[in-house]
């Protein structure tokens, strides 16, 4: 049996769909109805109940907090790993003869379990801590603060943590883009008169526009979909202050209420889809105006 060579690369790919539907598109259609039932550990017979539980998820304060605190996280997040990546790779992409190791030193803490980070920076954050101590020493005791037990900053400082693990990883896919820009391009413009930041202006950024998109998505994406970093350092706390919607899917599905958690986690895929669509589309096409 012949095989057409138009058909050739679908024949391929069956495989790989076949595999991404029974283990990504199936689950997400089950749960998608199971987050319009009354579905619970103790209850042998499930109800359909319609949008009871999404009512529920923006009616309940705790729920609403923990949405904000997503969106807290992940803005602050998709700033900070950003731009401090970006900073990181113009800076240590120049000849420097330290480069190789620094590149090292900033990379290493993303290959770390957030487990190992939150055995480090937990005591380092208390009240009593390294990091006020610090503060204390250079004549900042002002600055000092209750980093994970004051409700007002303990995303903040979740979200710092992950920043400082983090950045190390959009900064080596920001070199990979500065490395591929040819040099003559700067070349080009020193002759014509442009400054650094001219040049960082007009040339770097557009031709880096490919690397930021990536940088974008993944930085975005996971600032939504957080977890590790809130359960491992505050667990939530304190009360529920640094609660986001990964850490209350875990406390529902662990209170017995599947179909809330499943509510929680449509709601959660669907907000996500509906952001990183129409900013990959924005920026594919920014990639190819510049």
């Amino acid at each position: 049996m012949k095989i057409s060579k138009s058909l050739y690369s679908y024949y391929l790919i069956w495989p790989a769909l076949i595999i991404y539907s029974a283990f990504f598109v199936l689950p997400a259609i089950v749960g998608l109805f199971y987050s319009f039932t009354d579905w619970r550990l103790d209850r042998e017979v499930i109800q359909f109940i319609g949008w009871d539980n999404f009512n529920r998820i923006f009616t309940d304060k705790t729920l609403i907090l923990a949405i904000k605190n997503t969106f807290i996280f992940a803005i602050i997040t998709v700033i900070g790993k950003n731009v401090l990546g970006i900073a990181l790779a113009v800076g240590l992409n120049m000849r420097l003869k330290t480069r190789n190791l620094l590149r090292v030193i900033f990379y290493s803490p993303s290959i770390l379990s957030v487990l190992v980070i939150s055995i480090v920076f937990t005591p380092m954050l208390r009240s009593e801590g390294t990091i006020n101590k610090l503060f204390e020493a250079v004549g900042l005791g002002s600055l000092s603060q209750a980093w994970l037990t004051d409700p007002s900053i303990v995303i903040w400082t979740v979200a710092a943590v992950s920043i400082w693990q983090h950045t190390g990883f959009q900064m080596a896919i920001y070199l990979a883009g500065l490395q591929s820009i040819s040099k003559e391009y700067y070349e080009a413009a020193t002759i014509d008169g442009a400054g650094a930041w001219k040049s960082f202006l007009k040339i770097t950024l557009p031709l880096l526009l490919p690397a930021i998109n990536i940088n974008l998505m993944l930085t975005l994406i996971g600032g939504l979909k957080v977890f590790s970093e809130v359960f491992v350092l505050t667990g939530g706390g304190p009360g529920n202050a640094s609660q986001v919607v990964g850490t209350i899917i875990l406390r529902a599905f662990g209170e017995g209420s599947w179909g809330l958690g499943t509510a929680i986690n449509t709601l959660l895929f669907v907000v996500v889809t509906i952001i990183s669509i129409p900013l990959l589309i924005f920026m594919r096409r920014k990639e190819v105006t510049e």
